[in-house]
């Protein structure tokens, strides 16, 4: 399979306002919170339609505090062609880790731009079939 980027997926965000970030989304802008993987902290994702477009990390104190801890931590591209992204990236020396999402049928590449900004690649489960991925 060929590797397509498909469209940009969610963008996540890191707020020590998870409440208020939550009714704002929902109130302001119509977005409904809705399910959500069984990650270890705390969160939400608000959704346009079936989806999920905002994601919302809680964290103890405001991440614009110390410039090292930004509020956006990363941004996902749902694309199709796993074997071919892990295949160039590979061939480049470029780093990347695999995930599968808990309850949730995808896997993850995560990766970093030359700016170290943190972008991960999201695909269908079926593409890693075969795939020793945690």
């Amino acid at each position: 399979m060929a590797l397509v980027m498909k469209r940009l997926d969610h963008v996540n965000v890191r707020t020590a306002n998870l409440d208020g970030m939550i009714a704002w989304y929902r109130d302001m802008l119509g977005l409904t919170v809705g399910p959500r993987p069984g990650f270890s902290f705390p969160g939400a994702w608000l959704y346009a339609g079936n989806d999920a477009i905002i994601h919302l990390v809680g964290q103890g104190t405001d991440p614009s505090a110390d410039e090292k801890d930004l509020r956006l931590e990363h941004f996902a591209i749902a694309a199709t062609g796993l074997k071919e992204l892990l295949e160039r990236a590979a061939a480049a020396g470029e780093k990347t880790s695999l995930r599968r999402v808990p309850d949730f049928p995808i896997v993850q590449v995560n990766m970093w731009d030359p700016d170290r900004n943190h972008i991960h690649i999201d695909f269908d489960h079926s593409e890693a079939e075969g795939m020793d991925i945690a």
